[in-house]
């Protein structure tokens, strides 16, 4: 099925129903969101797109995103989503490789798409282009697509080389949406969605789920995350939800307490795409309240891994709850998770291994890369790259990326649980461990730490808590971590550093 049914089914039921804003201003309900999507989709068959092609969407968030989006299911295409704080040359890259046909751009980075093919034209949104494509004969019916028929063509990070396609098909999504009614949390009309992360990524990839229920969509003016912003906005509309990365819900928190605001309007904070640290997940539930679900997933497997439901993460009563708090929750309901070996054998709960994944909600594969695909399904299963271990609840604790981990004199550290320790000391603001190569020992362990520390104090702290093989060598101070567009720490410039 195609996803774009979604969206007919829903201007058919409540055509009036406010759907898309930018700030507090409705911009279309949803009976004229899918007149402009289908619109769109009957200019682009014009120009000889047909199911199958590939479609970029290099766009800050704003409501014509989703207008576009619908346009390119709706003519059976993929969508290509790329960041907006990509370079030009890294946009042009993934157009290439995907083999778009077209490119929709904001008005200020289609500039930035000058390197590409002249052969692949670039629609400027806003432009007096696009409000013709806008007014064009709709498309007569919904293109048919299977459920494994490519939808989302999404690219990986790439802070190894190159990033790669993971191809999310029409299945996958909807398993994913599904789940999140499921497992993550229930979302109704009278709620909305704000976008303050990329659209192209987290933020994003939620909003079939709350197309199909008749929810309202907010773009925040500044297009993109302002802790004052997001609670103004939430304020207004009330029953907000949101996706965040663990660097944004700090930020959140402190905002927040410097301004006395208790985050009114807000009612779901998703977070995921980085380690959240007990430290400041305890000190957002301390300062807003309940709010709070944890998902982990990969673009191999969209945000539908594990969770950690709303419940677990306030819970301060459970004898355990801070090794919950600690762990990213429970397979979601349409996977299975198992911790296992290199090879996919399963491991017994308790052991330490790669998490491995396999169900509804994974990928069938890499765009135009076999040899990646082999290496990362295994016997059927998705072989995260992340390690860890699985308790007799069904908790699955993420302890590093295998990459991540360092090996001193034989023995494993885990940098998350050293972090973990470190920032237990409220003088340090951030911290990012890793390994530096030594002559003796294989590493050593090195914290790079933001934030005024004594290093005797941290030494005391480390000892009294982790085994002293685990405490850091050293201790380096820095302004800020280095991290992605996605918040994400970048430890392979961290290492690259001690390496100078």
């Amino acid at each position: 099925m195609n996803l774009a049914h979604w969206l007919a089914r829903q201007a058919q039921i409540d055509p009036d129903r406010p759907a898309l804003f930018l700030g507090r201003d409705c911009v279309a309900d949803y009976g004229t969101f899918w007149s402009d999507a289908r619109a769109v989709a009957g200019w682009l068959a014009a120009q000889g797109v047909r199911p199958g092609d590939r479609v970029a969407i290099y766009m800050k968030n704003v409501p014509d995103y989703l207008t576009v989006f619908y346009g390119i299911w709706t003519a059976g295409a993929a969508v290509v989503p790329i960041n907006a704080k990509l370079h030009g040359r890294e946009a042009a890259f993934i157009v290439a490789n995907s083999g778009a046909s077209h490119v929709f751009a904001s008005s200020e980075l289609d500039q930035a798409l000058a390197g590409i093919d002249a052969s692949v034209p670039i629609t400027t949104v806003p432009s007096s282009a696009f409000e013709i494509q806008r007014r064009h004969s709709p498309l007569a019916e919904i293109a048919a697509r299977s459920p494994d028929d490519l939808a989302w063509l999404f690219y990986t990070s790439g802070t190894t080389g190159k990033p790669k396609g993971v191809m999310m098909t029409h299945r996958m999504l909807t398993s994913m949406s599904l789940c999140y009614q499921m497992d993550v949390d229930q979302v109704t009309g009278d709620d909305a969605t704000l976008y303050a992360a990329p659209m192209s990524h987290g933020a994003g990839i939620y909003n079939m789920l709350h197309v199909r229920v008749g929810a309202r969509h907010v773009c925040p003016p500044s297009g993109g995350f302002e802790p004052a912003e997001i609670f103004d906005l939430a304020a207004h509309f009330g029953n907000t939800h949101l996706f965040a990365a663990p660097t944004m819900v700090k930020r959140m928190t402190d905002a927040a307490r410097a301004g006395g605001c208790k985050g009114e309007g807000l009612r779901t904070i998703v977070y995921a795409g980085g380690p959240m640290y007990n430290a400041d997940i305890i000190d957002a539930v301390d300062h807003f309240g309940p709010l709070f679900v944890q998902i982990y997933g990969q673009g191999e497997c969209p945000m539908g891994i594990t969770a950690l439901s709303r419940a677990d993460v306030a819970d301060r009563s459970h004898p355990t709850w801070a090794a919950r708090l600690l762990s990213v929750g429970r397979a979601q309901s349409a996977v299975e998770v198992a911790i296992g070996t290199a090879e996919a054998t399963v491991l017994p709960l308790g052991e330490h291994g790669e998490i491995m994944v396999r169900g509804d909600t994974v990928m069938p594969g890499y765009w135009q890369n076999d040899t990646a695909t082999t290496r990362t399904i295994v016997n059927g299963w998705l072989m995260t790259g992340d390690m860890g271990f699985m308790d007799a609840d069904g908790y699955v604790t993420l302890q590093d990326r295998s990459k991540d981990m360092i090996i001193t004199g034989g023995s494993n550290v885990y940098p998350r649980e050293v972090e973990e320790v470190l920032l237990t000391d409220p003088d340090v603001h951030e911290v990012s461990v890793v390994g530096k190569p030594h002559p003796e020992w294989g590493e050593e362990v090195v914290a790079f730490i933001v934030g005024p520390f004594d290093p005797a104090k941290l030494d005391r702290i480390c000892l009294d808590n982790i085994a002293r093989f685990k405490r850091p060598k050293s201790y380096i101070a820095i302004d800020e971590l280095p991290k992605n567009n996605y918040g994400k720490v970048l430890k392979t410039e961290l290492r690259a550093l001690l390496s100078e």
